[in-house]
Formats: C-alpha cells, structure tokens, sequence
C-alpha cells in the first residue's frame, strides 16, 4: 500500500502504504555510493532543472512492510504466503490491502486486532529500514539537497522515524496533516510545513502510481516511481504519464540527481 498505509490499518486513516514479503524483497543500494556504476547514456533525460528539494514517501519507500503483513497473517491464521498472495490478487484488480481481510477472514473483524497488532508490532525498528535508504538520504544531505519524509502514517510513526536518525529536516504524516494521499490537501499541507514554494522544485519518490506519482504529477512536481514492495510490482502507468525518474532501488538516486543538476 505504498503511502500511509500505517503500519497497523486504522480506522478512517487513508492506508496507502503497501506491504512487501519477503520473496519480493528488493536488495538494493552498495557499501559506498561513489561505487556505484551507471552508463549515464542510459539515464532518464527529464526537461527543466533538476529540483533541489527530495521528498519520501515512507512505506515501501524506506520501511520494508513485510512485519506488518506477516504479524496480520498470524493474527488471523492464515500463512504469510496466502495473506501475500490475496494481497498480489486484490492490487492487480485495482483494490488495496483493506480488501484482504474480508477475503481471509470474512467472520472477523480485523479492528478487533488492531492493538494486538500494535503490541505485536512494536513501530519501526532499525530492521526495518531497506538497506540503501541511509546511504541514499546521506549522500544527498551531503550533495545540498533538501530531504523530506513525508507519507500516508499515524502520527505516533512520527517519533519512531526520527528515534532511526535518518538525515532529513522534516517528517510528517498524513495524520498531522489531516489529510493523505492521494487527496490534493495532503501535499498542500506539506508545503506548508516545508516551506515549499515551487512544485516543480520538488521530487517525490513514491512506489504506488495511484498515491504517489499520478496526485504529485497533478499537483506539478516531478516524480520518481520506486518499483518495489507490492504496488511497485503490480501496478502499471497509464500511457500518458511519465515518471521523471523510474528506479527499483534508491541506491542510484544521489547519483541521478546530480547528473541531472549538472
């Protein structure tokens, strides 16, 4: 569910952030970024200035969601794998992970679980974190640009994301903001919490095409589809949207974006 899809579904939060098994685990990023190689004649060629503010998208961006799916599949008896696999079914069919749980455990109610799966779930941890997303905000710290992390979450994910001390300036979610993704008033409110001026000077990398690439598209930033987890996989751009940016790990990012800043 890439974007807010908080990590344990509640009620009337808008959960898009998606869920990733550990088969569709992307191992990405490198001990060192400057050992990264790309033939930049196979680069993206996007038009106008490269923008000097990144925005990150936080589930299936930089929090590997497989805890939380494998802990719901616990709750409610049934394998990672069936959970994963009516999952795979619902995203092809345009759905999302809300339409699971009628389908696995159609005489339960899951908000029933949901402290349980809180308990169970402890937030994020250090594990958690997909392996290149540290080299990728330090290195771009580094490089002079702006990092902000801002996603579809409730706002008690707030403190665990600073409690990682990943190098960003803001975080905030759709919780504090009052409104999430793909809803126009989600990215209106993080403007006005980062101080944004020009959409266009703004990148935000996302994995869902629905939550992420076509509202920010809308809204006039520039975008970077982030193909991994499950709604990175599954879903599909429509002929008339283009990506600034496609990539299945953020290992290259730094690199993309100074190439492109020239």
């Amino acid at each position: 569910m890439s974007d807010v899809p908080s990590t344990t579904p509640a009620p009337g939060t808008d959960l898009s952030t998606g869920p990733v098994e550990d088969d569709l685990d992307a191992i990405e990023g490198a001990e060192d970024l400057d050992d990264v190689a790309v033939d930049t004649r196979e680069l993206p060629d996007p038009d106008g200035p490269a923008p000097s503010v990144v925005v990150f998208d936080i589930g299936e961006v930089l929090i590997d969601e497989s805890r939380v799916w494998a802990i719901w599949s616990g709750l409610l008896g049934v394998s990672p794998l069936t959970f994963a696999a009516v999952l795979g079914a619902a995203i092809a069919q345009g759905g999302d992970h809300l339409d699971v749980f009628p389908h696995i455990a159609p005489n339960v109610d899951w908000e029933d679980f949901l402290d349980e799966h809180e308990r169970r779930y402890g937030g994020f941890h250090e594990e958690d974190l997909y392996t290149d997303v540290l080299p990728c905000l330090t290195e771009l710290r580094d490089l002079g640009f702006r990092v902000i992390i801002a996603g579809n979450q409730p706002a008690i994910r707030t403190e665990q994301l600073r409690a990682l001390d990943l190098p960003q300036e803001l975080i905030i979610t759709s919780a504090e903001l009052g409104a999430g993704k793909p809803d126009e008033a989600f990215f209106t409110g993080l403007f006005r919490a980062g101080e944004l001026d020009d959409p266009t000077d703004v990148l935000y990398v996302g994995d869902r095409v629905d939550n992420d690439v076509l509202p920010a598209t809308a809204f006039g930033m520039r975008t970077c589809w982030l193909r991994r987890g499950p709604w990175g996989h599954l879903q599909e751009l429509p002929d008339d949207v283009e990506p600034d940016l496609v990539l299945d790990g953020l290992g290259e990012l730094p690199l993309l974006l100074s190439e492109w800043r020239g």
